[in-house]
């Protein structure tokens, strides 16, 4: 392997943070938000910075980063401007499973693991290939609670709902919208699913809108199935490629 570039790397991003240690720099991680929780027996050694939108930017500094690994939607941008006046921040922006691959890429250029993303982006790619042939379903994706929040035709998620032939009832619609149980009825999705992320609905939110959608499927699923990227990807799309057909 060549010799890294960076030897002092912060993770902003927790789906790139497990990327990161699989492409084998978790010895230049000197840092990671409190939500970057996987591979679990590796992170523990890193340390927390703060979270994704309240980084601790005077720990931060105080760690002598020289990369820091940032998402346009996982940090805010003033944040983001302060740590640029110190250091080299480099910011992704994924809004489909084809502008995580590219990222993926384009990253381990910079980084100079260049082969071994070449070979998460070939795994992806193939696991992907693999999605069964399936019947089209209308599908309405929740992630919050009081208010009642989807997602849009701009993200991540509605891109892998699309992936696997699932219609997203709110694509008219941008990022993550505000919407109301009377709306979600009049859209009368074949399918409901409900996030374990950020907001962990349970079985007692399946009765709540069964009685707006009483012929509605209506399922609990990983989130981080649809929402997150990096090399957990892999993981995900095997998992979905056998979900799928049973429902």
């Amino acid at each position: 392997m060549p010799d890294q570039p960076y030897n002092r790397i912060i993770s902003l991003v927790p789906s790139l943070t497990e990327l990161l240690i699989d492409l084998g720099l978790k010895d230049q991680l000197v840092g990671r938000t409190r939500f970057c929780i996987h591979p679990e027996e590796d992170v523990r050694e890193i340390e927390i910075v703060g979270g994704t939108k309240s980084p601790n930017l005077e720990k931060i500094i105080e760690l002598e980063p020289d990369f820091i690994l940032a998402n346009k939607e996982e940090n805010r941008e003033e944040d983001i401007e302060v740590l640029r006046a110190y250091t080299k921040v480099y910011v992704t922006e994924i809004g489909s499973v084809e502008d995580a691959l590219l990222e993926f890429s384009s990253l381990g250029k910079a980084l100079s693991v260049k082969d071994k993303a070449q070979n998460i982006v070939s795994e992806i790619s193939s696991i992907l290939s693999k999605a069964p042939e399936v019947r089209e379903l209308s599908v309405a994706y929740f992630i919050w609670k009081d208010p009642w929040m989807t997602v849009g035709k701009d993200t991540y998620i509605h891109n892998v709902l699309k992936h696997y032939n699932l219609d997203n009832v709110y694509s008219d619609r941008t990022r993550y919208p505000k919407t109301t149980l009377a709306k979600l009825a009049s859209k009368n999705p074949d399918l409901i699913l409900l996030s374990s992320e950020p907001f962990p609905f349970k079985e007692k939110h399946i009765q709540e809108i069964r009685g707006a959608c009483p012929t509605a499927k209506i399922k609990l699923v990983n989130g981080e199935w649809f929402s997150w990227y990096g090399s957990r990807m892999m993981k995900a799309f095997e998992a979905l490629n056998t979900w799928r057909p049973e429902l």
